[in-house]
C-alpha cells in the first residue's frame, strides 16, 4: 500500500527584504506540497522524495524529488522535473523555481511554449523590470528552437546561446539550421521578432525579366523599439540591389509609428519591359524612398505623413508587383486631424514628388466636417462641411495639357427631416446650400468645346486644356451658389412561410421582405457652367451610377443643375440557420429616370442589378449587372460562383463583361481555377484568368503542396501573357504550420506570392 504523506503551509509573514510593487502579488502565495514518499520539514526547509508535487499560485512542479526553502523562496527539484506555469511547460533533469520573482534556472530542460519548442543545456528564466513594465527574458545556453512538436524534429535551429523575449523577439548567436540532422547554414548573429512575419535570411528567385537571382535579409533590433531589415539581392540580369527598412513604434502606449523603407539599385538592362506596353527613357540608377507615419499627441489629434519618392514611374512594376497591383501611382501626403464625436477637422497637404505622375496638389487645403445631428430635439437634422484650399494640378513630365491652379473656398450645409408616416412608410426630405469661390477660373469660347453626340459623355468637357487646338485662358473669380433639394422614401413588405423546409436547399423557414425605394435629387445655381471651372475634384467617368446626394457626390468642381429621380426595390429572402438569419437570396433593382442629367443625357440609365444567392455554405453565386433595357447604352455583367461539391474540393469561376462604354475598352475576361486536397499529405491548385477579346490567356498558375508535418511545401509555375511579351516564373515556399505568418520563401516569382489557387 502506497503511503501518502501531504504537508500543506502558508507563508503569510513579511519579508525581510525589499520587493517591487510588480512582485508583491507573488508575496505571500500558500505552497502546497505533496509526495508518496514522505515529506519533512526542518529549518524552514520543507523536503519531499516520490511522486513530488508541488503547487503555488499558477504553477505546478512535479519531480522524483524536491526541497523547499520558506526564507529563500526557492524550489530545487530533479528527477523527470515537469513545470507548468500558466500555459507554459518545462521538462528536464533538474531546475530551480523562485515563488517570488518567477525565476527558472534549470539544466537540460525543454520549454514547450506554444507555438514554439526551446531547450538546451542550461535554462534561465527572469522577469525584469522595465519603465514600461516587466520583460520576461529566458536565456538558454547550447539551446535549440523548433516549432515541430517530436522528440526528433523535422527541422532546428541550434545556437550557443539563445535570448527570448517573451512575445517580443528572439537573439540567437553562432546558430546553425538543421533540417533533422543535416546542418543547412550558418549565421553568426540572428534576430527574428515574435510579432512581425518571419522573414527568411536567403531566397532563390527566378523570373524572365530577372533570371537566376539571389534575394537576401537580415533582420536586426536598432535599439529597443526600432526593427530593421536590410537587404541585399542580385539579380542575373538586372545587377546588385541593396535595401533597408526601419519600423518603429513610439509614444505612449506605442500608438504612434513610423516605417522607413529604402531600396537602390544599377540597373544593368533598364530597358527590360514585362508588358507590351512602350516605355520611355529610364536610367540606370534606379531607387525608391517611402515613409509612412502616424503620431497620436492625444486629444483625439492625430498626424499622418505618407510619402514616396522614385527615380521612374516602372521601379513598382519590375521590382515591387504586390504593391503595384494595390497603388500603381504613390499618394505624397500630410495631414493632421482632429477627431470629435460631433466633426472633424484636417489639415490636408498633397505634393507632387514624382514629376512622372501626374498630381492635383493641395498646399494646403483645410475641411471642417460636421456629422449629421439634430438641431435642438426638433427632428430635424444639420449636417455641413466647409473647406479652404490652394489647389494645383500638376500634369506629368512631357504631357501635353497644362497645368493649372486656383485658391477655392467651399461651403455646404443640409437639412433632413427624417420621418415615418401611417407607421409604414419611412421619408426623408432635404434642403441644402452651397457656395463656392473660385480665384481663377478658365475663359471658354463657344468653339472650344463641341458636344460629344453620345449621350454618356457628359454635356461639359472632362478633359483639360491642352497646348493644342484648346489652350487654357485664365479668366476672372467666381462665385457659384447651389440649391439642392430632395426627398427619399420607402417601405417594406413581408411574409413568411413556416412551411418552407429543404435540407438540401439550406432551408429552415422561409420571409420574403420587399423594399420599394425612390430618391429624388433636384440641384439648381446661378447659371455657372462647369466647363469655366478649373477641374480639381471632378466627375470621373464610371461604370457604376454616381451619388446623388450630398455630401456623397464629392465632384465639387463638376456640379451642374439635374432633376434626377432613382427608382428601385430590394428583395430579400431570409432563412434561419445556427439560431441567427440569414439572407438567403437577394435581388437589388434599381435605374435612373434622368428629368435633367448633364453626366448621362439619355432619358433613363441602364437597368442595374444587384444579386446573391448563398443556399447552403458551400455555393455563392454573385451577379451584377448594368443593361440598356431603355435603350442606347452599354452591357456590364459580372459573375462570380464559388462551389465546394466536396469537402476537400473548392473550385471558382468568374467572368467581366464589357461592351460599348465610350470610356473603357470592351472585355470579356474569365477567372476559373480551384484546389483539391487529394489526401492528408498532398493538394493541387490551379488558376487561370482568359481576355476573350484578345484571346490571349493572361496568367496561368499550377500549384503542389506537400505537407511535411511541421511545414507545407509548395511549388507553383506560373505563366504570364502581357500582349507581346510572356513571362515565365518559379514559387517555392515553405510555411511553418504552427506558425502561418512564419514562412521561409524560397522565391521565385517574388513579383506574385499570392498564389490564387493556394488553399
Amino acid at each position: 500500500m502506497r503511503k501518502l504523506a501531504a504537508l500543506f503551509f502558508c507563508l503569510v509573514t513579511l519579508a525581510a527584504f525589499a520587493q517591487t510593487s510588480e512582485n508583491q502579488s507573488l508575496k505571500g502565495q500558500p505552497v502546497e506540497i505533496t509526495s508518496t514518499g514522505g515529506t519533512e520539514y526542518r529549518d524552514h526547509v520543507a523536503t519531499a522524495k516520490d511522486n513530488v508535487a508541488i503547487h503555488v499560485g499558477d504553477t505546478d512542479i512535479y519531480a522524483d524529488e524536491g526541497e523547499y526553502n520558506a526564507e529563500t523562496h526557492i524550489v530545487r527539484v530533479s528527477g523527470n522535473v515537469r513545470i507548468y506555469r500558466g500555459i507554459e511547460l518545462y521538462v528536464g533533469e533538474s531546475g530551480t523555481y523562485n515563488t517570488e520573482t518567477q525565476e527558472i534556472t534549470a539544466s537540460k530542460l525543454r520549454s514547450l511554449e506554444f507555438p514554439y519548442f526551446l531547450g538546451g543545456e542550461q535554462i534561465n528564466r527572469t522577469t525584469k523590470e522595465d519603465p514600461e513594465g516587466d520583460e520576461t527574458l529566458t536565456l538558454v545556453q547550447k539551446g535549440y528552437f523548433t516549432t515541430h512538436d517530436a522528440f526528433d524534429p523535422d527541422f532546428r535551429l541550434k545556437a550557443n546561446t539563445v535570448r527570448v523575449y517573451e512575445n517580443d523577439r528572439i537573439i540567437f548567436r553562432n546558430v546553425v539550421f538543421y533540417v533533422g540532422k543535416v546542418p543547412v547554414f550558418y549565421w553568426p548573429y540572428l534576430y527574428q521578432s515574435l510579432d512581425d512575419a518571419f522573414s527568411f535570411i536567403i531566397s532563390p528567385a527566378y523570373t524572365s525579366s530577372w533570371g537566376p537571382s539571389i534575394l537576401s535579409r537580415v533582420s536586426f533590433p536598432i535599439g529597443k523599439r526600432i526593427k530593421a531589415v536590410a537587404r541585399l539581392d542580385y539579380r542575373l540580369r538586372r545587377g546588385l540591389a541593396l535595401g533597408l527598412q526601419a519600423d518603429t513604434k513610439y509614444g505612449k502606449k506605442e500608438t504612434s509609428w513610423a516605417k522607413l523603407h529604402t531600396y537602390f539599385l544599377e540597373d544593368q538592362n533598364p530597358t527590360i519591359n514585362r508588358t507590351a506596353l512602350p516605355r520611355g527613357a529610364i536610367p540606370t540608377s534606379r531607387y525608391r524612398l517611402s515613409l509612412d507615419n502616424r503620431t497620436d499627441f492625444g486629444n483625439d489629434i492625430t498626424g499622418d505623413v505618407h510619402l514616396t519618392k522614385q527615380s521612374d514611374p516602372y521601379i513598382l512594376e519590375d521590382f515591387f508587383q504586390n504593391e503595384f497591383r494595390v497603388v500603381r501611382v504613390p499618394d505624397n501626403v500630410i495631414t493632421l486631424s482632429k477627431w470629435n464625436p460631433n466633426y472633424s477637422l484636417t489639415a490636408f497637404t498633397r505634393i507632387q514628388l514624382n514629376d512622372f505622375f501626374e498630381t492635383t496638389e493641395r498646399l494646403p487645403e483645410v475641411a471642417l466636417d460636421i456629422k449629421r445631428q439634430p438641431v435642438f430635439g426638433s427632428g430635424i437634422f444639420y449636417e455641413g462641411e466647409a473647406s479652404f484650399s490652394n489647389l494645383r494640378r500638376n500634369f506629368e513630365d512631357g504631357s501635353f495639357f497644362q497645368d493649372y491652379q486656383t485658391w477655392r473656398l467651399d461651403t455646404f450645409h443640409q437639412f433632413t427631416y427624417p420621418n415615418t408616416y401611417f407607421g409604414w412608410l419611412s421619408v426623408v426630405p432635404r434642403l441644402g446650400f452651397r457656395a463656392t469661390y473660385y480665384d481663377t477660373t478658365r475663359d471658354v469660347l463657344p468653339a472650344d468645346f463641341v458636344n460629344d453626340p453620345n449621350p454618356l459623355v457628359p454635356a461639359f468637357s472632362v478633359y483639360p486644356a491642352d497646348f493644342g487646338d484648346h489652350p487654357l485662358r485664365e479668366g476672372d473669380s467666381l462665385f457659384r451658389t447651389i440649391v439642392n433639394a430632395g426627398v427619399e422614401a420607402s417601405f417594406k413588405l413581408s411574409r413568411t412561410w413556416e412551411g418552407a423546409q429543404s435540407r438540401v436547399l439550406g432551408l429552415d423557414g422561409l420571409r420574403h421582405i420587399a423594399q420599394p425605394f425612390l430618391n429624388f435629387s433636384y440641384v439648381t445655381g446661378n447659371n455657372t457652367d462647369p466647363a469655366r471651372l478649373l477641374q480639381f475634384d471632378r466627375y470621373l467617368p464610371s461604370t457604376q451610377l454616381p451619388p446623388i446626394d450630398f455630401p456623397q457626390f464629392t465632384s465639387i468642381d463638376s456640379i451642374d443643375n439635374w432633376s434626377i429621380l432613382r427608382l428601385g426595390v430590394r428583395n430579400r429572402l431570409q432563412t434561419r440557420r445556427d439560431d441567427s438569419t440569414i439572407n438567403w437570396m437577394e435581388l437589388q433593382t434599381f435605374f435612373d429616370v434622368n428629368l435633367d442629367n448633364p453626366y448621362d443625357r439619355r432619358d433613363f440609365s441602364g437597368l442595374y442589378n444587384r444579386f446573391g444567392f448563398a443556399p447552403v455554405p458551400w455555393v455563392s453565386l454573385g451577379v451584377a449587372a448594368q443593361l440598356p433595357v431603355f435603350g442606347r447604352g452599354y452591357t456590364e455583367v459580372n459573375t462570380d460562383l464559388r462551389f465546394q461539391p466536396a469537402s476537400n474540393v473548392n473550385l471558382f469561376l468568374g467572368h467581366r463583361f464589357l461592351t460599348e462604354n465610350p470610356f473603357f475598352p470592351d472585355s470579356s475576361l474569365y477567372t476559373f481555377g480551384g484546389y483539391w486536397r487529394i489526401n492528408d499529405n498532398w493538394g493541387v491548385g490551379a488558376f487561370e484568368r482568359y481576355e476573350a477579346n484578345t484571346g490571349f490567356l493572361e496568367e496561368q498558375r499550377y500549384s503542389v503542396h506537400r505537407d511535411l508535418t511541421s511545414w507545407v511545401a509548395s511549388l507553383t509555375a506560373v505563366i504570364r501573357n502581357n500582349g507581346s511579351i510572356k513571362e515565365y516564373g518559379v514559387l517555392l515556399t515553405f510555411t511553418l504550420k504552427a506558425l502561418p505568418k512564419f514562412s521561409f520563401d524560397l522565391n521565385f516569382d517574388p513579383g506574385g506570392t499570392n498564389d490564387p489557387a493556394a488553399p
